[in-house]
């Protein structure tokens, strides 16, 4: 029988953690459950509900630093920090409803244990760049606290960085600390429609490598452009965006020379302000692939100049649709949902060519247990998580086996 646990305070989930320790039993870390189905399925005799350990601990903007409880949900902070003209610039995702939820509803703590970060990663980094400290209980049923509110404070070894991405599977956060930044005052982007893959990323590279300060570049081709929702964009045609932000005379000038930059590979257009903010939005929350719930959608991250030919090859070989971020490294690929073990060798083996990694990130619970989630490691990095695992949590409470079987 499954027991839910559900502790009322920082305290409390360090007894429970002591508890399942003294029982040797594993427990399923749960927030608010808006990614419970990342990662692989696993048994777990006890669920540790942490939905109460919510609350901003304190918020400073002349030191653009926030820290709140783990539960906290996120879009509580990011409504504090837009009353403040300041956001979290790793722009975190939200796959509520991509995973068959609402929108709205995940924690801070697991953006941080998942370390999403959405379009302005190409700038900003991901969430693992911005998590300068927490408090947290170990495997071994200790209370800690590592890091601290600026990154200079952070010496020897940097916790947060491990935990980052963890899934869950290494410690409970219960308080996270994160550097915030000035929100942009305005955002336009450059428009170039009916481009194919490869001649997009070319684009893409350009805008990248220009002294033009660009927060985001993204393809999104002609059979998914409806899905986007945004009508100025329309659909049945190819868009490639670059994303400019800042003060409005900077992206005027930007814009023009943007204009100058790209005017052999067809008309430029702009979106302005609104449109432009819900079309970012649509590429980080994978609207494209919302609307399909039955298909199955990997996350590909492979070198920029090798994403139309990754996600060609494997369009070549398995019926699959792609669109591309991070200017052609980050590549969404949903699958139709016969193919065997979800396609993981045709994918795995295209992305592989490159060193790319891929991750399966939406699949029922029978395609999860057979398929590999994570990109398997190899024996010498499998060797090491296993000892990190050992030195963190070595009686396996925490989510036991969500990344990799034994981790």
């Amino acid at each position: 029988m499954t027991t839910h646990l559900k502790p009322a305070d920082a305290a409390q989930a360090l007894e429970a953690v002591r508890w399942a320790i003294s029982e040797e039993t594993p427990l399923e870390l749960v927030g608010h459950g808006t990614k419970r189905t990342l990662g692989r399925p696993f048994q777990a005799t006890h669920t540790l509900d942490v939905s109460d350990l919510s609350g901003l601990k304190f918020y400073e903007p002349a030191e653009l630093v926030l820290s709140a409880q783990a539960a906290t949900p996120l879009a509580e902070l990011e409504a504090l920090l837009d009353e403040n003209r300041q956001q979290f610039a790793f722009e975190p995702p939200d796959f509520g409803p991509l995973l068959g939820g609402e929108a709205g509803k995940q924690t801070i703590g697991g953006v941080v244990s998942c370390n999403l970060a959405g379009p302005r990663r190409v700038k900003a980094g991901a969430a693992r760049d911005h998590f300068l400290g927490c408090k947290a209980v170990s495997g071994r049923g200790e209370a800690f606290k590592a890091g601290g509110r600026v990154v200079k404070n952070v010496t020897g070894y940097d916790l947060p960085k491990l935990l980052a991405g963890s899934y869950g599977t290494l410690a409970l956060l219960t308080e996270v600390t994160l550097k915030v930044l000035p929100a942009p005052e305005n955002t336009r982007t450059v428009l170039i429609r009916g481009l194919d893959d490869a001649t997009a990323i070319r684009v893409m590279a350009l805008a990248l490598q220009s002294p033009y300060e660009v927060a985001a570049a993204a393809h999104i081709p002609a059979a998914l452009a409806g899905g986007v929702g945004v009508e100025e964009l329309g659909s049945g045609v190819a868009a490639t965006a670059i994303r400019l932000e800042g003060f409005g005379p900077s992206i005027e000038y930007r814009a023009g020379k943007f204009r100058d930059l790209f005017r052999g590979f067809g008309s430029v257009e702009f979106l302005e302000l609104e449109p432009s903010l819900a079309f970012w939005a649509a590429v980080r929350d994978v609207k494209p692939f919302v609307a399909n719930p039955e298909r199955l959608v990997w996350r590909l991250s492979v070198p920029p100049a090798d994403g139309a030919r990754v996600a060609a090859d494997i369009a070549s070989r398995l019926p699959a649709e792609a669109y591309f971020d991070w200017g052609g490294g980050l590549i969404w690929l949903a699958v139709d949902p016969t193919v065997e073990r979800a396609g993981q060798d045709v994918i795995r083996e295209a992305v592989g060519l490159g060193g790319g990694h891929a991750t399966l990130i939406r699949a029922p619970d029978t395609v999860r247990a057979s398929a590999d989630v994570f990109h398997p490691q190899a024996a010498t990095l499998a060797a090491l998580s296993a000892r990190v695992k050992e030195s963190q949590d070595p009686k396996r409470i925490f989510n036991p086996g969500r990344m990799y079987a034994g981790v």
